[in-house]
């Protein structure tokens, strides 16, 4: 894991937040490359999850909300807090339930305090009087459960049927760690479908399946991806059965990837006795009820942690060791870099160029890289996961009349060169 963080700084994937500033303990920044590929996956997720099916609506609900939404949703109360401890000698504050002696400090040794609940909500007031409390949401459901109302009555969906959401949320984690695991700003990738209550089991089974083929389209071994049934005395107060699927990670092993949770009606029917208004789901023959809901929930930082533990590899390859990101094609940033053999022959150049803007039209995701030799280039390209190097060289100019108008596509995972036409290209890289 070490060797990945320093890889995402080197190479312009993952800043630590407020880095020229000693930075702040769990927030990170997105650079570049990291940019591209957290994209790639957003992009991928609400494809499979949204838009490749006729079940699905999307929303994006605002990160403020109304103080009341939490109450009722009971993450104001005990049920949404961690147990904390202070040294009473450096003041270090720790997770209680994460400490293998509750009564020492492992800094210094001191003795620790009382354990107490802490609330993970980040407050904030609203207005310019400042008298109006709200919260940095903990959660995108809840976003998803006020607007349930408004879907039903604008779009008319038949059940079942699933609310997606894309979003940031805050939890004002005690001890952020392990990278972006575990951080106080983060993204989630949520579902909340909507069932009858007698068919929650077999919504519960077809999604399970649809979960394992997202974690396919990611790249990741199912080896390294186990379900773990979460026991009942472990269970979240809305939850009746929930499922984690964790990946094993680099020097900490399996730890949760995503979750899924059978959420019953507790929140809609939490919601609709705290605002008054109903959240009913009228059938065409009249039938009324509150649906049950199963919630498929992906963070899009554990995603990334997985994706680059997946792919990163180490192996050799002309006698010396190279590292490389074994990532998919449709995730990773570049999907192709084109260079010409010698930056310095104008006539290379200009013709890499027309490549380059071809491809780029074509793929958008494209680099130009002339910077080095052309092995320090291969190298860069595989260090940050582009699948294909294609080549401009002399032969490209016709030096070898038979391979005029043609150029070098080099393999990032075997390091084969093979000789393709220019009009061919887009298709071949297809």
């Amino acid at each position: 894991m070490e060797k990945i963080v320093s890889l995402c700084k080197r190479r312009g994937f993952i800043f630590q937040g407020s880095e020229i500033y000693g930075g702040l303990a769990g927030t990170w920044d997105y650079g570049p490359l990291g940019v591209m590929l957290r994209d790639n996956i957003l992009r991928e997720w609400w494809k499979m999850f949204v838009t490749d099916r006729e079940d699905m609506y999307g929303i994006n609900a605002s990160i403020l909300m109304n103080e009341k939404v939490w109450e009722a949703s009971g993450h104001t109360g005990a049920g949404f807090s961690d147990p904390i401890t202070e040294c009473t000698k450096c003041h270090h504050r720790f997770r209680a339930d994460h400490l293998s002696d509750a009564t020492t400090c492992p800094d210094c040794g001191g003795a620790l305090g009382e354990v107490r609940n802490f609330n993970l909500m980040f407050e904030t007031k609203v207005g310019a009087e400042g008298t109006i409390k709200s919260y940095l949401r903990p959660e995108t459901a809840q976003g998803i459960f006020v607007n349930f109302k408004n879907v039903v009555d604008t779009m008319s969906p038949k059940i079942p049927f699933g609310i997606a959401q894309v979003g940031k949320a805050f939890r004002n984690e005690i001890a952020p760690r392990d990278f972006l695991f575990r951080v106080r700003e983060f993204e989630q990738m949520e579902i909340e479908y909507f069932v009858k209550e007698g068919e929650w089991e077999q919504q519960f089974e077809a999604w399970r399946e649809y979960i394992w083929k997202w974690f396919d389209r990611l790249g990741l071994s199912r080896e390294n991806i186990r379900e773990f049934e979460v026991p009942e005395n472990d269970l979240a107060h809305y939850s009746k059965r929930t499922t984690d699927f964790e990946y094993n990670y680099p020097g900490k092993g399996f730890d949760e990837l995503s979750g899924f949770a059978y959420r019953t009606d507790h929140d809609l029917k939490s919601h609709q006795e705290a605002s008054g208004a109903s959240l009913e789901y009228i059938e065409p023959d009249g039938t009324r009820f509150i649906p049950h809901v199963l919630e498929p929930s992906f963070g899009l930082g554990r995603a990334i942690t997985a994706v680059f533990s997946e792919a990163y590899t180490e192996d050799e390859m002309s006698g010396d060791v190279r590292t490389y990101l074994k990532l998919p094609v449709h995730l990773a940033p570049y999907r192709v870099a084109v260079s010409p053999l010698l930056k310095n022959k104008p006539e290379l150049v200009e013709r890499a160029r027309e490549v380059f803007l071809m491809l780029k039209k074509e793929f958008g995701n494209i680099a130009w890289d002339d910077n080095g030799n052309i092995g320090k280039r291969y190298r860069r390209q595989d260090e940050i996961g582009t699948p294909y190097c294609v080549v401009i060289d002399f032969d490209t100019l016709g030096e070898t009349p038979a391979l005029l108008d043609t150029v070098t596509i080099r393999d990032r995972d075997t390091g084969e060169q093979t000789r393709v036409a220019i009009s061919e290209l887009v298709a071949a890289l297809r």
